[in-house]
């Protein structure tokens, strides 16, 4: 390897070390008690040296949401083999509900948090949203064939497709934020831990509930 390629190699290792620092202390001590002084600390270099990688605080919040992106998109993509649409948007809804249970941090940084967004409008104004219209572009497409297949009749797609969207975000978010963790002892007994346990059983009435729109 020549000098060039460890220069390179060394970047991007340093780059990959704050991301890490920072997530963590996003997740531990919040977004705004998060500082880039700390971040540095973390990783035991200079404030100065963050700042030739990162703008501010909002580009390593954007870079740790697109990592996160890149992640859900692994999952869904194993998904386009499921030949049958229904079965397909089915997986997708389970699938994007487990990676919010294994990542809650990138999920929270994806979806709930605004500062990803903020740095989005600041700095590519032109652009609207390309992560998240990615992941949405493909269930666009799987409740298209949902329809092709006799589900949907007389709905609009788009509508269909955030409406799916919706409720399994609504699931995600209210199991991130501990709110089913507070509420699901008053929703009967469960095998699982209550709070999963009802997550999949609402899932499942939302899955039985659009498998009657056919």
């Amino acid at each position: 390897m020549g000098i060039k390629e460890r220069k390179e190699r060394h970047k991007e290792d340093l780059k990959i070390r704050i991301l890490e620092a920072a997530k963590k202390l996003f997740v531990k001590e919040g977004y705004e008690a998060t500082s880039i002084r700390k971040i540095a600390a973390e990783i035991e270099f200079s404030p100065t040296t963050i700042y030739l990688y990162y703008k501010d605080k909002t580009d390593i919040a954007y870079a740790l949401h697109q990592e996160g992106f890149s992640l859900l998109r692994e999952r869904l993509a194993a998904l386009v083999y499921v030949d049958q649409p229904f079965e397909r948007l089915k997986a997708m809804g389970r699938a994007y509900i487990q990676f919010a249970l294994d990542h809650p941090d990138f999920y929270e940084l994806m979806f709930i948090m605004k500062e990803p967004m903020k740095y989005l409008q600041a700095h590519h104004p032109e652009e609207e949203w390309p992560e998240g219209e990615r992941i949405f572009d493909g269930l666009i497409k799987t409740v298209a064939a949902c329809q092709d297949s006799g589900y949907f009749g007389g709905m609009d797609t788009n509508e269909v497709a955030m409406l799916s969207w919706s409720v399994v975000h609504g699931l995600c978010s209210l199991h991130i934020t501990s709110h089913f963790k507070h509420i699901a002892e008053k929703c009967g007994s469960y095998a699982l831990p209550a709070h999963e346990a009802l997550l999949e059983s609402v899932f499942q009435v939302y899955l039985r509930s659009i498998e009657r729109l056919s």
